[in-house]
């Protein structure tokens, strides 16, 4: 007879749960790809691109180096159209598409006429709506029955108002690749993004926002910067400056109370009232030491609209030789000036500068030049 085991048998441990399968994350939403244009002061793209590809970096990609027309940046962006508002060294910038028609007509067809309507409700969303009350379009021909009709939907389908300068900007034309097909750019903002909020007050002569950012830019702007805008007009560099890097101190001296005066409401439209110093002074001879300034720019009289050649003989001069006496040895400055002889005979036998480049750029007709120059 067997004999009953002395400890009674454990009954089996029970098999261990299995913890439930995490469901899968969602698919990342799919970023969308633009295809873009930029409009760029001529001499200006490497510079332009540069502050494209900092802010956005991996996201962009530039589509036309092998073919770039002065001017125009093309390139592709993966992102929210309303973060290239934000771009400084641009004039304008355009949502573009390609349309494979060998006529206009053909856009008012229904697919590519709900394409367009696409691209304009894409912009039109970026701003508030009360921006866009009227549209325009820009093409070869806009006066012809065709482009009237196909402005004339638009504007209906719209809402908008037709008008010769319109909020709404469409530009229609071949590309540059295929003269069979038809492609539209519609601008991302009512106004040119070099058409600032803060420009309350202009003067004839005035800088263009976008050149002065890039000149700003040239400076190696840092924030323990003493920056100094010499001749400061409307104040349009000492604002750019400071749109891209905190200063130390940022100071702006003119002759001319007028333009003191339209410099202030300026500054003031921008927000930066407590942290611009505006003097009365004199270029050529200002009240400050010796190698006290990190930075400066000047935006020079070119001799048409503003000053004479006559006086610039004199003026350059004194005033070259006033920067260097402000700036500290490796200081950095920044002139624009349409008197490109008088300026190349001045520095070219300078022990005071080196020359670090120089750029011509276009602006409203004229082609003035951009020196960097660095103190010795």
């Amino acid at each position: 007879m067997k004999r009953p085991p002395r400890y009674p048998k454990r009954p089996a441990p029970n098999p261990p749960r299995r913890r439930p399968a995490l469901p899968k994350p969602p698919p990342a939403p799919e970023v969308p790809e633009h295809i873009c244009e930029a409009d760029v002061a001529e001499g200006l793209e490497r510079i332009a691109f540069s502050e494209i590809r900092r802010r956005f970096g991996e996201h962009v990609e530039r589509l036309d180096q092998g073919a770039a027309r002065p001017g125009v940046l093309r390139f592709s962006y993966a992102g929210n159209l309303y973060h290239l508002l934000r771009l400084r060294m641009v004039q304008s910038v355009y949502l573009s598409r390609r349309f494979d028609v060998p006529r206009p007509k053909a856009l008012l067809g229904h697919q590519h006429f709900t394409a367009l309507l696409a691209m304009i409700a894409a912009v039109r969303d970026l701003l508030p709506p009360e921006d866009y009350q009227t549209l325009t379009i820009n093409a070869a021909g806009s006066d012809s029955s065709v482009m009237r009709r196909l402005k004339d939907e638009l504007a209906a389908a719209t809402g908008l108002t037709p008008a010769d300068e319109g909020d709404l900007l469409i530009r229609l034309r071949h590309p540059p690749d295929d003269p069979l097909a038809w492609e539209a750019l519609v601008r991302l903002s009512a106004r040119p993004l070099a058409t600032r909020f803060w420009r309350v007050c202009s003067r004839e002569g005035a800088l263009n926002a976008a050149i002065a950012s890039a000149m700003a830019f040239l400076t190696q702007p840092k924030p323990d910067d003493v920056f100094l805008n010499m001749a400061c007009g409307t104040g349009t560099l000492l604002i750019e400056r400071l749109a891209l890097e905190n200063a130390a101190s940022a100071t702006g001296y003119d002759l001319d109370e007028a333009a003191l005066d339209c410099a202030r409401q300026n500054i003031g439209a921008a927000g930066l009232a407590d942290r611009v110093s505006l003097h009365l002074g004199d270029a050529r001879a200002l009240p400050l030491p010796d190698k006290s300034v990190d930075a400066l720019c000047a935006d020079l009289p070119f001799g048409h609209l503003v000053g004479s050649h006559e006086g610039n003989l004199e003026l350059y001069p004194e005033l070259l030789r006033e920067a260097a006496r402000l700036l500290k040895p490796g200081g950095r400055a920044v002139f624009i000036t349409h008197e490109v002889r008088l300026m190349e005979d001045l520095l070219a036998d300078s022990p005071r500068w080196k020359i670090e480049q120089i750029i011509r750029v276009a602006q409203g007709g004229l082609n003035p030049r951009i020196y960097v120059l660095v103190r010795v």
